[in-house]
């Protein structure tokens, strides 16, 4: 779902980031007032734990590779506007430094994933939980269908973005300028490994982790609902509430430790090829087979060609060139990941920290 440079045309990487700009803006509105505390760093771990989360790749049907997202919990735990600018941090952290999604396709991959998956995951959780108890199972399921349905809903707009692309730019004789395939194929192309591996991964992750937060760390978890509603507790009703999430950090540690089992997975996400496996035999077949039978362009769409030269990533495909082992290599770009996101929300802390300590006694 990491839409690469070149694979939607100018104007519409500038439609969707003109969408997403003003989720931004009303996403640092509403959290303002709450990057203190714990809060912020709850956030940095959101973000850290979609980041690593994004980089275990799983095999897909057609060859292709998906991956979950981490949206379902950051936006059941954070609330809705608060996993915006987690997920967000972690998807311009990943295409800034690592090449995974483009700059130019920024607006739309966060859009797609950090802005409609963090409301989307909100949304149905609060409707298949409507009036469950606190202890309910259906709560669990209802972290589940919120995981399965935001990473879906992700990669159906992600397919339509690449869809519409060869109907509305193409050259002179019909070859398409960007993404290559219309939306009968990329559709079912996107949403068959969705549906099935990818989201089934998301939903039993968002529900093992709900089902973790519930019996170890309550007030977590009724974090998200609060924030949803709009309503802002004082500082030290919302830093108890938050408890003490240490051994989060530690299981993303863990985590941290395990990514280089995300590169067995072997074969690229639909949608996000280079240039050069256009020209490429084992990868045109590769294509081929996981787009209807319809064989790719004889070669890169021009648009392809030359906005993928636009930005090039200091470490692209996780890959660090002075590293001769891709495992060890994974692992460091991953630490240096995670480490960019503890950077980010510590200068943010020093930002706005003067303004929450302005006051004496810390009255709000």
């Amino acid at each position: 779902m990491h839409i690469p440079d070149g694979y939607l045309s100018p104007s519409t990487c500038a439609a969707m980031y003109a969408a997403a700009a003003p989720c931004w803006w009303a996403a640092l509105r509403r959290t303002r007032k709450k990057l203190f505390g714990r809060t912020l760093p709850l956030l940095a771990l959101f973000a850290a734990f979609a980041f690593v989360v994004m980089m275990f790749n799983l095999p897909l049907p057609g060859g292709t590779t998906g991956h979950a997202v981490g949206v379902g919990i950051a936006a059941i735990v954070l609330g809705p506007w608060a996993s915006v600018l987690a997920i967000s941090l972690a998807l311009g952290i990943q295409a800034l430094f690592f090449g995974d999604g483009g700059i130019t396709t920024l607006g739309a991959n966060c859009f797609n994933m950090a802005i409609a998956g963090s409301f989307a995951a909100w949304g149905i959780f609060r409707l298949a939980s409507w009036g469950a108890a606190a202890d309910s199972r259906r709560r669990v399921v209802a972290a589940a269908l919120a995981g399965y349905g935001a990473i879906n809903f992700s990669a159906l707009l992600a397919a339509i973005e690449l869809g519409i692309q060869p109907m509305l730019f193409h050259d002179a004789t019909g070859a398409p300028l960007y993404a290559p395939y219309p939306l009968r194929i990329a559709i079912p192309a996107m949403m068959i490994g969705h549906l099935t591996i990818a989201g089934a991964a998301e939903a039993v992750m968002t529900a093992g982790l709900f089902s973790y937060l519930r019996r170890n760390e309550p007030g977590l978890v009724g974090l998200g609902h609060n924030q949803s509603q709009g309503q802002l507790p004082h500082p030290s009703q919302q830093q108890a509430r938050m408890g003490h999430p240490r051994r989060l950090w530690g299981a993303l540690a863990v985590l941290l430790v395990l990514t280089p089992l995300g590169i067995l997975a072997g074969g690229a996400a639909w949608g996000e090829w280079a240039p050069k496996d256009f020209a490429d035999p084992v990868r045109r077949a590769q294509i081929k087979a996981a787009s209807g039978r319809v064989a790719p362009p004889m070669a890169a769409p021009a648009g392809v060609e030359r906005l993928a030269k636009l930005w090039t990533a200091p470490l692209p495909d996780y890959a660090p060139h002075i590293v001769k082992s891709a495992a060890f290599g994974y692992l460091l770009s991953a630490m240096f990941g995670v480490g960019l996101i503890l950077a980010v929300a510590w200068l943010l802390q020093r930002i706005t920290q003067p303004n929450s300590t302005a006051r004496p006694g810390g009255a709000p």
